[in-house]
C-alpha cells in the first residue's frame, strides 16, 4: 500500500509540475510533454505576445515618422518635356519595278529567220534586234514600185498638158487616181514588211532571249525576249483608303532593301486617286535612284512613308503612361522641388495622339517645360513627395 501510494504522490507531482505555468517553457520542451492542452496554451500565450509587440513597433514607427519626414521617399528619375518636330510615319511593304521592263512580241506571223542580240547585250532604242520571213512581200514591193513609177510618170505628163489646157479632165483626174492608188498599195506593203522587223521598243539591256532562230512565231502570242532599263525604277506599294489624304505626292519617304542592307531616302512620285473596291486601298508610287544597277524588279522593299508632322509635338515614352479605371491615360510631373531634389508627384490626366516606336504625341494635359517622372512613375501616388535622382 505504501509503495502505491507513492506512485500515486510521484504522478500527481508530475501532473501539477507540466500543467503550471508553461510561459516559461521554451516551445522544445512544451512539444517535449506531448500534452495537446499544453501546447495550445504555449501558443495562445505566443500569439498574445505578437499581438503586443506588433502595437509596439506601429507606436515607434510613428513616433519616427515625426522626425523623419524623407522616411519611405520613392526615389525617381525626371526628364523636361519640351517642343521638338514630330514625324510620323507610315510602315509598309513594297516590290520594285520599272515601265521599262517588256517582254517582246513578234507583229507578224513566220519564221524567225536571224536574232541578232544575246542576253546581257545593251541596246539601244529602235535597234534591229531579229527578222522575220517576210513570204515574198520584199519582191511584192519591187513589182508594186516600178507601177507606181510609171503612174507618177503617167500622171506628171498629163497635168502638164492639162495645165495647158491639153486633154480632157477625165484623162487627168485617171492618171492622178492611178498613181495615188499605187502609192497607197507600195506603202501598205512597206508597212507589213516592216513588221517583220523586231527592234527596241526602248534603251536597255537584252535580260532573255526566249525564242530562238528558226522558231515559227505568231503574232502577239511567241515570246521572243525580255528587254529591261533599270535607269527609271520605282516602287509600288498598296495603302489603305484611310491614309489618302496624309500620303500625298512629295512626301517624304525611307526605303530599305533587307536583301542589299541598303537604306534610301525617296518621295512619294504619285499618290492614285483610285480606291480599290476590292481591298479598300490606293497606289502609290516612289521613284528610287539606281545608279550602281543592283535594284531589279520585283526586288522587296520596307517602306516608311512621313504621313504626319508636328513641328511643335510634345514626346514622351509611352511606359510611363498608366490608365485608370475610366479609361483616362496619366502621368506624373513634379512641383514644388527644392535644394534636395525633394519634390510633390502630382497625377495629369493627358489625352495622347500618334505614337512611333515607344514615343507618344501629347496633344492636351503636358505644358512645355513641366517635369515628367520617368523612372519609377507605377509606385508613386498622386500628392506623394518623391526625390528626384537624375545624374
Amino acid at each position: 500500500m505504501k509503495q502505491s501510494y507513492k506512485l500515486i504522490i510521484l504522478s500527481i507531482s508530475i501532473f501539477f509540475a507540466a500543467c503550471g505555468d508553461n510561459k516559461e517553457q521554451t516551445v522544445d520542451e512544451v512539444i517535449a510533454t506531448s500534452n495537446p492542452e499544453i501546447i495550445k496554451e504555449k501558443r495562445v500565450a505566443l500569439v498574445e505576445q505578437q499581438q503586443v509587440l506588433l502595437g509596439e513597433i506601429k507606436n515607434l514607427d510613428e513616433a519616427l515618422a515625426k522626425y523623419d519626414t524623407v522616411q519611405k521617399v520613392p526615389l525617381i528619375t525626371t526628364f523636361t518635356a519640351k517642343k521638338e518636330v514630330f514625324n510620323h510615319f507610315l510602315e509598309i511593304q513594297g516590290n520594285v519595278t520599272t515601265k521599262n521592263l517588256l517582254v517582246i512580241t513578234p507583229e507578224y506571223n513566220g519564221i524567225l529567220t536571224n536574232v541578232y542580240v544575246k542576253e546581257g547585250q545593251k541596246v539601244t532604242k529602235g535597234q534591229l534586234l531579229a527578222k522575220i520571213d517576210d513570204g515574198g512581200l520584199g519582191q511584192q514591193v519591187a513589182q508594186l514600185q516600178i507601177q507606181s513609177e510609171l503612174a507618177k510618170t503617167t500622171f506628171e505628163r498629163q497635168k502638164r498638158l492639162w495645165d495647158q489646157n491639153i486633154g480632157s479632165e477625165i484623162q487627168y483626174l485617171q492618171a492622178k487616181s492611178t498613181y495615188e492608188s499605187q502609192a497607197r498599195a507600195v506603202d501598205q506593203l512597206q508597212q507589213q514588211i516592216a513588221k517583220t522587223r523586231v527592234v527596241a521598243p526602248f534603251s536597255g539591256t537584252i535580260d532573255d532571249v526566249i525564242t530562238e532562230q528558226g522558231s515559227v512565231v505568231a503574232a502577239g502570242q511567241s515570246q521572243l525576249m525580255r528587254i529591261v532599263n533599270l535607269d527609271n525604277m520605282y516602287i509600288e506599294t498598296d495603302v489603305p483608303e484611310s491614309y489618302i489624304t496624309d500620303i500625298t505626292k512629295g512626301k517624304r519617304v525611307e526605303v530599305n532593301f533587307p536583301i542589299l542592307g541598303k537604306t534610301i531616302d525617296a518621295t512619294v512620285r504619285q499618290a492614285g486617286d483610285f480606291i480599290n473596291p476590292a481591298n479598300r486601298t490606293f497606289k502609290v508610287e516612289v521613284a528610287i535612284p539606281n545608279k550602281e544597277k543592283n535594284i531589279k524588279p520585283n526586288l522587296t522593299a520596307r517602306l516608311k512613308i512621313n504621313d504626319y508632322t508636328n513641328e511643335n509635338a510634345l514626346l514622351i515614352p509611352q511606359s510611363i503612361i498608366s490608365e485608370n479605371a475610366d479609361g483616362e491615360q496619366y502621368v506624373y510631373v513634379v512641383n514644388e522641388k527644392n535644394s534636395k531634389s525633394l519634390g510633390v508627384a502630382q497625377k495629369i490626366i493627358i489625352k495622347t495622339g500618334r505614337t512611333q516606336g515607344d514615343i507618344i504625341e501629347v496633344l492636351e494635359g503636358i505644358k512645355d517645360g513641366a517635369e515628367i517622372v520617368k523612372e519609377g512613375a507605377r509606385s508613386v501616388e498622386d500628392g506623394q513627395t518623391v526625390e528626384v535622382i537624375n545624374l
